[in-house]
């Protein structure tokens, strides 16, 4: 046991001595975290909006101002028929149009008011109806839509979940394949198995650094999220870690099997690259909706440890609920887990070919 710590001892400052590995495993979450919560954004603002009514009274001009007052919209144009609004947005010189019905003074709700949208981007055209709406409803006597657990609809709320699994599966993965593949490509991998300890112990040895340092980057990450995204933490805490160290071992295993099957490092990169971070980003639900998705690529998703991992942090991190609502997600997690490693186990040669 002595020589097994020591053997993580001597990866862990195999890590801290590469300064590539530590750019990628301090330098990539911080870059992420700011880039998906600022840079890559679907959150609308000051959208160029023009008013359509031909009665300004006291409630249509409330409206408009606090329409125009919001860091979402700016009201520049004024006109009285949509016809009117439509060709300043065709002219590119606004984005949309609320239009106000003349019956709105007297009967002051929902189907009062109608918007005219520039529909290049739907996401982005329905992201401004949806703010405008909710603008909109806080002053009608019939609400117009209520939001649940993100009422600002910051994209931040939806980024963050997928970039942690993101980084969980570079660290893990990518970092693991690619440490015991090096091994390989050096030759050094055979007078390690040679030495005393056992091979499964120099496979388990290797991981367990980058455990603890995903473990120390998660943390990272929430506290990140909370003070500086202002993304809240409104589950349990405990349940929160509890998946997410589930998840890691999953990311471990994963990078364990791809460390079995490949020789080189660049297979092992490309590997993990193509099969893991790629389908990550575009199929766990991160960027895209899975339920807007083909129906086709919905079942791919389903094989994707990430979609799982996403939803249920989603579900604890966002929406707060209990563990026993992400129960659905914990157990595929959980299974895809023992079929890797058992994979993993029976692949595992104690010695080279």
């Amino acid at each position: 046991m002595k020589q097994f710590w020591a053997f993580i001892k001597k990866e862990t400052r195999h890590i801290f001595r590469d300064t590539r590995t530590m750019i990628i495993l301090f330098g990539m979450p911080v870059v992420m975290m700011l880039l998906f919560g600022f840079a890559i954004s679907t959150d609308v603002k000051d959208v160029r909006t023009v008013v359509v009514t031909t009665n300004y009274d006291n409630q249509t001009q409330r409206l408009v101002d606090r329409l125009n007052a919001s860091e979402y919209f700016s009201v520049r144009y004024r006109v009285a028929t949509p016809a009117e609004a439509e060709k300043l947005i065709r002219d590119q010189k606004a984005d949309m149009a609320v239009v106000f019905s003349q019956q709105y003074a007297n009967r002051p709700a929902s189907h009062g008011i109608q918007f005219i949208n520039d529909g290049i981007d739907p996401n982005t055209a329905l992201t401004r109806q949806a703010y405008a709406q909710q603008i909109l409803s806080e002053n009608v006597h019939a609400p117009l839509s209520r939001m649940l657990y993100n009422p600002q609809m910051k994209s931040a709320f939806n980024f963050v979940p997928g970039i942690i699994g993101l980084l969980l599966t570079l660290i893990c993965a990518m970092m693991t394949s690619v440490s015991i593949v090096k091994e390989k490509e050096r030759g050094t991998m055979e007078v390690l198995l040679v030495s005393p300890i056992r091979p499964l112990h120099i496979m388990i040895a290797k991981a367990v650094p980058y455990l603890a340092l995903s473990l120390f980057i998660l943390v990272a990450i929430m506290l990140m999220s909370r003070y500086i995204l202002d993304v809240p933490l409104r589950g349990n805490i405990l349940a929160i870690f509890l998946v997410s160290m589930l998840y890691i071992l999953l990311a471990l295993s994963i990078g364990l099997l791809v460390s079995v099957a490949a020789r080189t490092q660049v297979v092992a990169l490309l590997v993990t690259g193509m099969v893991m971070l790629i389908p990550c980003v575009l199929l766990s639900g991160m960027i895209y909706p899975v339920e807007s998705m083909p129906l086709v690529l919905q079942w791919v998703t389903a094989v994707m440890p990430a979609r799982w991992f996403i939803s249920a942090i989603k579900k604890l991190m966002i929406m707060g609920v209990s563990w026993q609502m992400a129960l659905r997600e914990i157990l595929v997690i959980a299974g895809m887990t023992v079929v890797i490693l058992i994979i993993v186990l029976r692949k595992f040669k104690t010695r080279l070919e």
